[in-house]
């Protein structure tokens, strides 16, 4: 029901079991998600191929480099934040993707946007 919760959660089972790439099924949201992750360099490569999107996992000397996801906001619970009001993750060290009208992006690039929206994941 959840395309964006399943795709994060492909990733991160991904990673517990130390696989190379995983298949997660095409959507525009998730698209834009996965590519938003290859660029804070949690993946390392993100390519389509027909109706499915074939993610590449990054690991650093046999360490994932994604630890953990944590879906904030969900069909059933929508959380959204203003630009004040938006998430830290770990002091910094881990992300939050936004969801804003100016498209997803993280919580450092919605502050510098002064954008608020709709938390969707956390990511570290």
């Amino acid at each position: 029901m959840d395309p964006v919760a399943d795709a994060l959660i492909r990733i991160k089972n991904g990673y517990a079991v130390g696989k190379v790439s995983v298949v997660i099924k095409f959507s525009k949201l998730v698209w834009k998600l996965l590519k938003l992750l290859q660029k804070e360099e949690y993946l390392a490569e993100v390519r389509q191929s027909k109706r499915e999107i074939i993610v590449t996992l990054k690991y650093n000397s046999r360490i994932p480099a994604l630890t953990d996801v944590e879906r904030v906001s969900k069909p059933s619970l929508r959380v959204y934040s203003g630009v004040k009001d938006l998430p830290r993750v770990l002091n910094g060290l881990g992300i939050a993707i936004i969801s804003t009208p100016k498209g997803l992006m993280t919580d450092k690039e919605a502050r510098k946007a002064k954008v608020g929206g709709e938390v969707l994941a956390l990511v570290w």
